[in-house]
């Protein structure tokens, strides 16, 4: 779904485990790494968006999971120009997301990345809360940023200045 103003309608993911390290991971065929990540169907409320993404992206279920929190509003950011699809209508400028922190209650093995009709990542590690920060691409950056400052306090973190 994309809005009056040119913004998908996504949800993004931050799955930490019982350390607090924070599920990353990597895009299929390329040296860039991210949260999971996807948009959400007209059907679909946000939260069952979240569930969809969350086993098509990573292969875990509601059952391995427990919802701590969602962001307060949605939080957006541009597409660079290079990435715009200028010939589709409606024109997306960017994503507007829904943000939500889960804990992994699962194993290792329960992380899968096949499930989905086309896989979107290749890889997958726990890194530190903050280490995203490092990593993301420049444009997704505030996102993040914005994201788990909001979340920091739900797992006894320090939040970031940018």
């Amino acid at each position: 779904m994309i809005d009056s103003d040119g913004y998908r309608s996504n949800v993004g993911i931050i799955l930490c485990n019982t350390e607090n390290k924070v599920l990353w991971a990597r895009r299929i065929g390329q040296n860039a790494w991210q949260f999971p990540q996807g948009g959400i169907k007209r059907s679909e409320t946000p939260e069952e968006a979240l569930y969809r993404e969350l086993w098509e992206e990573v292969g875990v279920t509601s059952q391995n999971v427990e919802l701590l929190a969602a962001t307060q509003d949605w939080l957006r950011y541009r597409l660079p120009k290079a990435l715009i699809r200028c010939d589709e209508k409606p024109l997306c400028v960017g994503q507007k997301q829904l943000w939500f922190l889960l804990r992994f209650s699962g194993t290792e093995d329960d992380v899968r990345l096949d499930c989905g009709e086309k896989p979107e990542f290749d890889g997958w590690r726990w890194v530190d809360y903050w280490h995203p920060l490092k990593e993301v691409v420049a444009f997704k950056r505030d996102v993040y940023l914005q994201a788990l400052n909001e979340f920091a306090p739900v797992l006894g973190c320090v939040t970031q200045i940018a």
